[in-house]
């Protein structure tokens, strides 16, 4: 679910929604979402300061309270 969540994210920012690669790696409480995406579009993910990573963070926070998990995301170069 989570997953799913990051990834619409990703595709709708980039302009090359086919590179958007998304993985998660599941611990005992603690999951991690790894997203990668093509170099060109890597600021559009970004965000100026880092704004949007941190917007896909908070939502990906939410998300994962009301899941009963705690979820991290990596964003990969």
């Amino acid at each position: 679910m989570l997953k799913d969540l990051i990834e619409y994210i990703a595709k709708s920012l980039v302009d090359n929604p086919d590179a958007v690669k998304v993985s998660e790696i599941e611990g005992e409480q603690t999951s991690v979402i790894e997203l990668k995406v093509a170099k060109e579009d890597l600021g559009k993910v970004i965000g100026k300061q880092g704004r949007t990573a941190r917007a896909m963070r908070t939502i990906l926070s939410a998300a994962s309270t009301k899941a009963k998990k705690r979820a991290v995301l990596e964003i990969i170069e």
